[in-house]
């Protein structure tokens, strides 16, 4: 639209429509004065007329200042309990500064943020209680030093505790960011690295939804908040779910981002306004959007504004000069914003510099605060954001106020120091003599401010943040037994998938934690063989189902319903994975432990949501992650971004992730079994388990006699195939085993060479454990010395290993295998399309490959010849010039 266009022809007929607007929004409400816009928009676009592109407002706050409630708090007693706890949050900082350990922390990002905590620690934040899990709270990560301080306050931590933030080895310290892993009983959620925090909140304000949905608890009473940066939100994760969220009306999600304007380095959109931005993406993803832009003092001036030139003044100003105006004084405001205009100029002669400067922006005023959380509360069916302006490092002067290095501040001078208690009013509680030894502040017991803090905290259940790091009632498991049908040997070839689903089904029938599995699919069902379960257990769907499917006529047809099990998240690995760490973590949100599996194309697991998984490890996630379709050449056809050869190798850099790689079905029913007790059972382990599993067909024998204990390990034998001239052992697991068993065979028929055949189900787990006995032996010499379980089940004969995985996966455990003579064959390399078996002999792990590996390990022994070899290689057609297929 032409800026001629834009001047007002008739400004009596546009008053007549504004008026008549109003006078529907009086008489019948904002509902009916939006059907009514909508029908004129309707119209206006049927008419051929160019509608505007953008959703955004003007640049004032949403709720006007007459639709604001009357504050509930003492706003004076506030303030103070307010000021002493940024005091504390910044000494916390410099006083960890001052032992020159390099430990670093932030102090602007709670000082632009401590009025949105003050009001929802004291009006809206509800604890954990025997009732439910209390309202969740994903607090902003940088801002960690301000939670402390408030529990510090509260009496929850103490000066010592406070005195090693960042210097957690001995103990007794505080962690730098919110870390469940690090301090089990305060904080329910990680929130670092920058993104996590806003994708993991939307999906856990769904998994309320889906337990209620399910009636197996009433989360209707709870909310999810979720306090964001505005440069966080340049993370894809940050904006990547939002539609879903509104498509699932997650009226129980609050999101606030603080908008300061400044990423770590610089401002977040300097050249325009974030807040602006951000309006127009929320609002077209369905939310409801509640910006907080100006404090009361700006409300005097806007009613003074006649003239509009103000409000024009603001939505023409970008963030750049929004951030050097804070970070100047009320001069260089009163000349280069008011002074741009004579009107604006105009409205502000009559106030001082002082005064100018003092203007708030809305999220340092808790009363507009309080109005925004109190419309989000009362918000239904859709999710609410609030976009509140701040100024990064507020309070803190010179030192960081307004300026591009705020996030950087870690110390500060005392003259800085001095300028931040008179601007908080601290100079009664800290003395000139005192200020110089960075004292903690508390509230004298009995005092207003302490009286006040604390029955805050009893309304709303307790205190908070509170996690809870073991359920309090038991689940009755499932023993092995449960499992026999798939310990037995199989009538028919099937792959390790079809075992696992066999598995479930086994699980999803018990009467003891039937209804506690969480099935998560991430659009593959059909890929698994699980589209069973769309019509046996349902799809949790928040509105029902209200279509025929189109495949209602037969058994497994797509039925979605309210109460529905499996959570289906479409092509969505980062959403599945963030239900999964919701389900995972269930028995600490909401003391009801749920048992997810999540099954995905084992390729876009560990490398596609690599952070999540760590994140999962951090809040001490407690579930099952499948990796179907695993290793490098059992999914042939679909080449090389589907072929994972190395996700073992990624899991096993997640301490509490327990890996294996099983070949029979059997071993997962062990396994899972196994696992189970172990993460719910009365020990409850804050362990997380990824299997892999196949989706080619082969025999499935009956598990051996005694073969249990080694499966949890890691290794147990198999089979042995006899031979005269020598004796070797052959390691294998996954798909590969079945190459080992051909292997094995070849070796004893054609060469007269007996095998001992391992199966391995996790090399990874033989390290961890053979790791651990080397440093227990390191540091108890003279203690009776410890041999890892590998290194007992093995000999010293020639030792070969196959696996469909990076040989790193395989050569973890060198150091702990008795032989000299130990050969690993893996699949190191891009993948590529093709049949198995011809994958296999490109990646040099088919049966061929194995004897000629073994052969070549006895004829460094002087066990063979070395023409054998020779002849070996000349028999299984292997091209000795043929590219290394890592560089292929």
């Amino acid at each position: 639209m032409s800026e001629v266009n834009k001047i007002d022809v008739d400004a009596l007929e546009t008053q007549e429509w504004l008026q008549a607007l109003e006078s529907v929004v009086r008489e019948e409400g904002v509902e009916r004065a939006q059907f009514l816009l909508e029908q004129v928009l309707e119209q206006a676009r049927l008419d051929g007329v160019d509608m505007p592109t953008g959703t955004t407002t003007n640049y004032v706050n949403t709720i006007p200042v007459d639709q604001e409630p009357a504050y509930p708090g003492d706003v004076n007693i506030e303030r103070r309990i307010r000021s002493i706890i940024r005091w504390n949050a910044i000494m916390i900082v410099l006083r960890a500064s001052k032992k020159d350990l390099d430990l670093g922390g932030h102090m602007a990002s709670y000082q632009s943020s401590a009025a949105f905590y003050e009001v929802c620690f004291n009006h809206f934040f509800k604890a954990p209680n025997d009732v439910d899990g209390g309202d969740l709270v994903y607090y902003q990560g940088h801002i960690s030093p301000g939670i402390y301080a408030r529990a510090f306050v509260e009496g929850r931590l103490t000066a010592e505790q406070l005195d090693n933030f960042r210097q957690e080895v001995d103990g007794n310290g505080l962690p730098s960011y919110p870390h469940p892993k690090l301090m089990p009983e305060f904080w329910q959620f990680p929130t670092v690295s920058m993104g996590l925090g806003p994708i993991a909140s939307i999906y856990q304000a769904r998994f309320l939804k889906y337990l209620d949905g399910r009636g197996l608890k009433d989360t209707k009473n709870q909310r999810v908040y979720a306090f964001l940066g505005d440069g966080e939100m340049d993370e894809p994760e940050s904006r990547g779910a939002i539609s879903f969220a509104a498509r699932e009306k997650l009226d129980n999600l609050c999101y606030l981002i603080n908008c300061n304007l400044q990423r770590l380095d610089g401002p977040v959109m300097g050249n325009g306004k974030i807040i602006q931005e951000l309006e127009g993406l929320f609002k077209g993803a369905g939310w409801n959007v509640i910006k907080v832009v100006w404090g009361s003092g700006w409300d005097i001036l806007l009613a003074k504004d006649t003239t509009g030139k103000l409000l024009q003044l603001m939505n023409e100003t970008i963030d750049g000069d929004y951030q050097t105006y804070k970070a100047k004084d009320g001069a260089y405001v009163r000349e280069h914003f008011f002074g741009r205009y004579p009107e604006t100029a105009a409205l502000v002669a009559d106030m001082t510099d002082e005064e100018i400067f003092a203007l708030k922006r809305g999220g340092h005023e808790p009363s507009k605060l309080y109005a925004a959380f109190k419309k989000a509360e009362e918000t239904k069916d859709r999710p609410t954001v609030i976009l509140a302006k701040t100024v990064k490092g507020y309070g803190m002067g010179d030192a960081a106020e307004g300026k591009n290095i705020a996030h950087q501040v870690k110390k500060m001078d005392m003259t800085h120091v001095e300028h931040l208690r008179s601007r908080l009013g601290l100079q009664d509680l800290v003395s000139d003599e005192e200020i110089k030894d960075l004292p903690y502040l508390t509230l004298e017991e009995g005092s207003e401010e302490y009286k006040y803090l604390h029955a805050r905290r009893e309304a709303l259940q307790g205190y908070t943040p509170k996690r809870i790091p073991k359920f309090s009632e038991s689940l009755t498991l499932p023993e092995v037994d449960a499992f026999k049908p798939l310990l037995e040997e199989q009538k028919r070839d099937i792959s390790t998938t079809m075992g696992f689903v066999r598995a479930l089904n086994v699980l999803l029938k018990d009467k003891g934690i039937g209804k506690n599995i969480v099935p998560i699919i991430a659009d593959e069902a059909r890929t698994f063989g699980m589209e069973g379960l769309f019509r046996q257990i349902g799809i949790y769907n928040p509105h029902g189902q209200n279509y025929t499917p189109q495949d209602r006529d037969i058994v497994s047809y797509y039925k979605e319903a309210t109460s529905g099990q499996v959570l289906q998240e479409g092509i969505n690995e980062l959403g599945a994975m963030s239900s999964w760490v919701a389900a995972a973590t269930s028995y600490s949100t909401n003391d009801l432990p749920m048992i997810p599996f999540y099954i995905y194309y084992s390729m876009f697991g560990f490398q596609r949501v690599g952070d999540m998984a760590w994140m999962a490890g951090d809040q001490q996630a407690r579930g099952f992650l499948l990796g179907a379709t695993a290793g490098r050449t059992t999914l042939n056809g679909e080449g090389l971004q589907h072929e994972d050869g190395h996700s073992h190798i990624l899991a096993n850099t997640v301490p509490n992730c327990i890996s294996y790689d099983p070949t029979f079905a059997y071993e997962v029913a062990v396994i899972m079994q196994d696992g189970i007790r172990r993460m719910y059972g009365e020990d409850q382990e804050n362990v997380f388990y990824y299997l892999t599993l196949m989706n080619e067909n082969y025999h499935q024998p009956a598990m051996p006699e005694g073969a249990e204990e080694g499966i949890r390990k890691g290794i147990y034998k198999l089979e042995t195939v006899a031979g005269e001239k020598a004796k070797v052992q052959l390691l294998g697991s996954g798909t590969i085993m079945m190459e080992v068993r051909k292997a094995a065979q070849i070796l004893s028929e054609e060469y007269g060479i007996g095998s001992d055949v391992f199966s391995v189900t996790s090399f990874n787990e033989l390290t961890r454990d053979g790791q651990d006995v080397e440093r227990f032996n390191m540091l108890n010499p003279e203690a009776e010395q410890k041999t890892a379980y590998i290194t007992n089940a093995l000999t010293d004969a020639v030792t070969v290993a196959a696996t469909d995985y990076m040989k790193n996966y395989a050569e973890q455990v060198r150091s702990f295998v008795p032989s000299s003579n130990y050969k690993v064959l893996g699949t190191d390399g891009y993948g590529r399309s093709d049949s198995r078996e011809n994958l296999r002999r490109h990646f040099e792990v088919n049966a061929g490959y194995v004897v000629v590996a073994t052969l070549s390990e006895l004829a460094k022994r002087g066990e063979v010849e070395k023409s054998v070899v020779v002849e070996a290689i000349k028999k299984f057609d292997i091209d000795t010039n043929k590219v290394n297929p890592l560089y292929a």
